[in-house]
């Protein structure tokens, strides 16, 4: 992606996790080292391996008003309509769409972009089929003819749509007549992240003048809990990146949202600019579903990537945003792909898990909009969990608490299964 022309900035941003509905109050939190991992309620954990994560509190009305389109969409879909909104309630575009004239509108909206990352679904949409196949073994006619038989009186038909994967791209959509190029990534934990890049290379490329970019997920529901436990991936408190004691993650549902457009039209409306996408790298290590290179080159050729985007060099760089699941090989081997690049000139760094959990397809989206707000801000958050640093770590430019800085440029990372490693680049303006 070339680094050249009109600059991509962010316009508006919006969240929802379990440490709050609003930017401010998410960094609030952050900010004062509060973590939002709590006991679980969604559902009786009480003889689950684990039994805490980071729940969203905000009600399904005050997530999304329109009460008949909850019979169409489901949880996860509430969170990413919810965030993409605020975020264009943010940015102002609404508002000056309205205030063009009415023949000037269509095209404008035939300009304007959705993207949306997403986890692609999870086990809780096959719980509704639970009580009929219960039913079924039970009803001495045959299994399959029973549950045939039934499927109809026991299972809404609306359990296809309520389990579209492009769901947030479409209903924001229609809601806001939004028309112009649009995309659905579903790349597990890097799919908000991508989101991001998508969007602004498809401004840059010309695709669209604006658009905005959505990462939403609800990872938590029992058996997703149960298969990450069991692959040695889960804690039972608030992750503890990098720590000598870490010992896991724990799961968070959520949702961000970023508008992207060229800086020359957010100035000419007048818009707030809230930071600059300066560039960004993905790759994959190649090594399975869940190993990882112990040398961190997928972390490094990610990193790479975005400084080559962006046209800056890693001497630029003044804060990272670290993926820190609390995983110890994640962890380490992460770190291992920093130092490839930075050496022992590694800028502070920060991780925001211990905060809100893991929020699978949300994450790295999420972690973007609270490192524009603490360049904002001019605050490097602390990673509040933090005791002793790993001794397989050390030494780390880290805290506790958080710092003062004076930081311009962010790196953000983001990892998933099968060997995804993703870096963004922004700056404050």
């Amino acid at each position: 992606m070339s680094h050249s022309g009109d600059p991509i900035v962010f316009t508006g941003s919006g969240i929802v996790c379990g440490a709050g509905g609003t930017v401010p109050e998410v960094w609030e939190k952050l900010n004062s080292g509060e973590t939002a991992v709590r006991q679980i309620s969604q559902f009786d954990a009480s003889h689950w391996p684990v039994k805490v994560a980071s729940e969203v509190t905000l009600t399904p009305r005050e997530l999304v008003s329109d009460r008949k389109l909850h019979k169409t969409i489901s949880r996860t879909d509430l969170l990413g309509i919810y965030a993409a909104e605020k975020a264009l309630e943010n940015s102002g575009l609404p508002a000056y769409r309205e205030a063009l004239p009415e023949g000037e509108q269509g095209a404008w909206n035939d300009r304007t972009g959705l993207v949306v990352g997403t986890g692609g679904g999870n086990y809780q949409s096959n719980y509704d089929f639970f009580p009929l196949m219960t039913e079924a073994i039970a009803s001495g006619e045959g299994e399959l003819y029973h549950f045939g038989r039934e499927l109809g009186n026991q299972v809404t038909p609306m359990w296809l749509l309520k389990n579209l994967p492009n769901n947030v791209l479409c209903h924001v959509g229609i809601r806001g007549q939004y028309r112009g190029t649009n995309a659905c990534i579903t790349n597990q934990c890097a799919s908000g992240i991508l989101a991001v890049a998508e969007a602004a290379c498809a401004i840059r490329n010309g695709e669209a003048d604006r658009i905005t970019a959505v990462g939403h997920d609800t990872p938590l529901e029992p058996e997703m809990v149960y298969y990450y436990h069991k692959l040695g991936l889960m804690s039972g408190r608030a992750p503890r990146p990098f720590d000598q004691a870490r010992d896991g993650t724990v799961f968070g549902e959520g949702a961000a949202a970023l508008v992207l457009e060229r800086e020359s039209e957010a100035r000419a409306r007048g818009a707030s600019i809230l930071g600059e996408f300066l560039g960004f790298g993905c790759c994959n290590e190649a090594m399975g579903i869940l190993d990882l290179a112990s040398d961190g080159n997928g972390v490094s050729r990610a990193i790479e990537m975005a400084l080559e985007s962006s046209g800056i060099s890693a001497s630029e760089v003044g804060v990272i945003c670290a993926h820190g699941n609390g995983n110890s090989t994640s962890d380490r081997t992460e770190i291992a792909g920093i130092r490839r690049i930075f050496g022992d000139r590694m800028p502070p760094m920060t991780a925001m898990k211990w905060c809100y959990g893991h929020l699978i397809a949300a994450s790295g989206i999420v972690d973007t909009v609270m490192m524009l707000e603490a360049l904002k801000n001019g605050v490097i958050p602390g990673i509040a969990t933090l005791r002793n640093v790993g001794t397989d770590l050390t030494p780390l430019p880290i805290s506790s608490d958080s710092v003062q800085s004076e930081a311009e440029i962010a790196l953000i990372l983001c990892r998933g299964f099968a060997g995804v490693d993703t870096a963004l680049l922004i700056r404050r303006r």
